[in-house]
């Protein structure tokens, strides 16, 4: 069967992170929508151009704009055995429209949490190089040297929406805007609750166990 797992949960809280184990596990491809848009950004499509301004500010893009590159992608080849979304859906129209293009009984909905100002820490403490997009925290994944990839010797630099301001109003939106999807998902689809401020290695096991039981 088709395997289709929604990652909900606050910025910051390791959607990503848990993902991309996820995907190395189940063999399925992780699609994050930031990362879409973000590469629509870097390119400087007419889509990219459009998101920018949003996300820049700490603001969540337009539905149009998030599905137009969504759709696109899951219709891809390394899809078909099955998808896990991170940053999609963000609210109960994305998620209405999402339904058009799946089967909603393959869906699983996975809420991870964690407190506000646990996330405000480790986003403001992100650093990403220019160069390779690897990922570093200043105070749990610091680099070797300050500022410097390990990997490739890149510039570490710190995204826009992750200064400090601007995330504590990403979870401003989040909270007034997002968060009843939570009760569209409890009401609709095997929905289940996750910590994500633990170690991982708990968060996936977790995980694995809700999709081989569920």
């Amino acid at each position: 069967m088709k395997k289709i797992l929604i990652l909900l949960g606050p910025p910051g809280v390791g959607k990503g992170t848990v993902g991309e184990k996820l995907s190395e596990i189940l063999r399925i491809p992780l699609i994050s929508t930031g990362d879409l848009l973000r590469e629509h950004i870097k390119k400087k499509t007419e889509l990219g151009l459009k998101a920018k301004e949003y996300m820049e500010n700490g603001y969540l893009v337009p539905d149009d704009i998030v599905v137009s590159v969504l759709v696109e992608r899951i219709r891809e080849d390394d899809c078909k055995n099955g998808f896990i979304l991170d940053g999609f859906p963000r609210n109960i129209n994305q998620a209405e429209i999402l339904e058009n293009f799946i089967n909603k009984e393959n869906v699983k909905v996975i809420y991870l949490t964690a407190d506000d100002e646990f996330l405000v820490n480790r986003l403001s403490n992100r650093r990403i190089c220019e160069n390779c997009g690897a990922i570093y925290h200043l105070i749990n994944i610091p680099p070797k040297v300050n500022g410097i990839c390990d990997k490739c010797g890149g510039k570490l630099v710190q995204r826009e929406d992750d200064k400090e301001d601007v995330v504590r109003n990403r979870l401003k939106v989040y909270h007034s805007v997002t968060s009843p999807l939570l009760d569209y998902y409890r009401n609709r689809r095997k929905f289940f609750v996750v910590p994500g401020d633990g170690k991982l290695e708990e968060t996936i096991s977790n995980i694995l166990k809700i999709e081989e039981d569920a």
